[in-house]
């Protein structure tokens, strides 16, 4: 998500009130309740889903850390060959790898990082995705609202689209610039 949505301009003070108007004078007031009750629906399931993703994150990367370190020691203890044996009788020294395998601080921070943030975006993911299905339900559940509430965003988007004209032709940048 771009930082510019969270951006204040007139255009956008002026839509949102553009916005408020309609919600007042198209919508009733149990229309106004679920609407805010279907946003609390999608806000509570995606803020727990980025919270669970994140802890889940950061225990596969304590997970993944603690593999590797077993499995570096694993690698440190066991018996590695020092010489290579060609057909022609030639021995070449093996170098010694170990050093290059040990795990380090960077890889550590960069592992918890990675997957604290793949943790967060799946888990946030997945909860905006069951909050929109559960709060597609709660509007859904009433015919009358679910029409009431396509008709106000209906005309909202036509007085929308009427000012951006407007703007257009007056010559101005439209809203999206």
């Amino acid at each position: 998500m771009s930082f510019a949505a969270f951006r204040k301009s007139e255009r956008r003070e002026e839509f949102n009130k553009l916005a408020e108007e309609h919600i007042q004078h198209d919508l009733e007031p149990s229309d106004r309740d679920a609407l805010v009750k279907a946003s609390t629906r999608l806000t509570l399931p995606t803020t727990l889903g980025t919270i669970v993703g994140l802890g889940l994150g950061v225990y596969a990367a304590f997970r993944l850390r603690r593999v590797r370190a077993d499995m570096f020691n694993a690698f440190r203890a066991s018996e590695k060959p020092t010489h290579v044996i060609f057909s022609d009788g030639r021995q070449e020294v093996v170098p010694d790898i170990t050093p290059l395998l040990q795990p380090s601080r960077f890889g550590d921070i960069a592992t918890y990082f990675f997957f604290g943030l793949g943790g967060t975006v799946l888990g946030g993911e997945l909860g905006l995705l069951l909050g929109t299905w559960s709060a597609t339900r709660l509007i859904n559940k009433e015919p009358a609202r679910r029409q009431r509430i396509e008709n106000a965003y209906r005309k909202f988007r036509a007085d929308y689209l009427r000012r951006e004209a407007e703007r257009l032709e007056a010559g101005t940048s439209p809203t999206w610039l």
